[in-house]
């Protein structure tokens, strides 16, 4: 078959694979027809190269058509239509019984100290082949696939398998008071869908951040007010005027690690990046460094007693934060990789109806064949020709 394999940094090629097959009786094969590339894919493409060997398969953002199943697979039969979850967890241990799907202790990979294994996202979470390919191997098919109508445009569920239900948790996470205020930075396909879930569950007021004019426009569409942050010279500070004088109830920080602005995280990824593989992992996982702007300015912006809730993706071990004034101003945190199965059944009345209230079919740019997955992967990631979202066709 035909798989995107990861070769080094920024060089990621179309390349024939062995096809997958059963290997476990809860496994399943399904033939991909929609994959989508991810923002935190763009990590792989860039700074987290010391995880990565060549040849392995990306994506974690599939759905297709089930091929085959195990034995020990009875809730699927061959011929459903699914979206695949981007973490793997196997429904039944001690974490999966609480809900915390990301946490599954059957699939952890103990080895690294990192919760449950994803989709073709480095040997820090399993290195299990991903499905930006014509086909994925499935393991504890017995819970993880979502089984979705026959019917509809694959762009209606295909964010089922990651960034809608990490915009569902990030909302729910900020907690924004009925009537009240919640800021969203980031306004990549993860925050546009919180932008837009944070009003449909109630927020009065949504205000959406970001630098690239083709977001902003998207945003203002959906009813988002939005600030162009490349115009202002004090970001929290005005996010704080726009407020009562106060700032946001709930600021959601959609950025994650490769913030723009941040040079001196910047440099210091760059720097490990240039180490061997080894010595950067080492390096990563006791002195990683992130590029904080964002999240410093979210802490900033939130008012006193109010809630910043992470979705963005960050790696650092000695990131500095600014502890005295988040314990004065008593801010809560929250964060943490999606609990996919979590939200899912939450969400599907919203993407099985007639209306598309949270407007999910007006999010992907460009649908693009898997044979040209490497330009698209540069086109996102340079933000260019207008791109917010890419789905594959294998």
């Amino acid at each position: 078959m035909k798989a995107l394999t990861w070769h080094g940094k920024r060089d990621v090629r179309v390349q024939e694979v062995p096809d997958p097959r059963i290997e476990e009786p809860t496994d399943a094969i399904v033939r991909i027809t929609s994959t989508a590339i991810c923002g935190s894919d763009l990590h792989l493409y860039e700074v987290l190269a010391p995880y990565l060997k060549p040849g392995d398969v990306l994506g974690h953002e599939p759905m297709g058509i089930v091929e085959e199943i195990g034995p020990g697979v009875t809730r699927l039969e061959p011929g459903d239509r699914v979206v695949v979850p981007f973490n793997i967890s196997c429904g039944d241990c001690w974490m999966c019984r609480r809900q915390l799907y990301a946490q599954c202790e059957t699939t952890q990979v103990t080895s690294e100290g990192k919760g449950a294994a994803l989709f073709g996202y480095t040997s820090l979470y399993g290195s299990v082949p991903g499905g930006q390919a014509e086909y994925l191997r499935v393991p504890h098919a017995q819970f993880g696939p979502v089984k979705i109508p026959e019917t509809g445009a694959d762009e209606r569920y295909l964010y089922l398998s990651d960034i809608l239900p990490t915009a569902w948790q990030a909302v729910k996470y900020a907690d924004t008071p009925p009537g009240g205020t919640l800021a969203v930075f980031g306004l990549g396909p993860v925050g546009q869908l919180c932008a837009r879930i944070g009003r449909h569950l109630g927020a009065e007021r949504v205000i959406g951040l970001d630098l690239v004019p083709e977001r902003l426009e998207m945003a203002r569409r959906h009813g988002i007010e939005t600030l162009d942050v490349s115009e202002l010279e004090d970001v929290p500070a005005t996010l704080v005027d726009l407020v009562d004088g106060r700032g946001p109830d709930a600021v959601i920080d959609a950025v994650g690690m490769e913030a723009h602005g941040a040079t001196s995280g910047k440099l210091a990824q760059a720097a490990a990046g240039l180490l061997p593989d080894k010595l950067a992992q080492t390096m990563t996982d006791k002195v990683g460094v992130d590029r904080l702007v964002v999240l410093k300015a979210a802490l900033k912006a939130v008012r006193r007693g109010g809630t910043v809730s992470i979705s963005g993706v960050y790696g650092g071990e000695v990131d500095p934060l600014p502890l005295m004034e988040m314990f004065d101003r008593g801010i809560q945190l929250r964060m943490g990789q999606c609990h996919v199965r979590r939200w899912t059944d939450e969400i599907m009345p919203l993407l099985s109806g007639d209306d598309d209230p949270l407007g999910v079919e007006d999010l992907r740019t460009h649908r693009v064949p898997l044979a040209r997955a490497p330009q698209a992967y540069e086109m996102f990631q340079k933000k260019q020709d207008g791109c917010v979202k890419v789905v594959l066709a294998p």
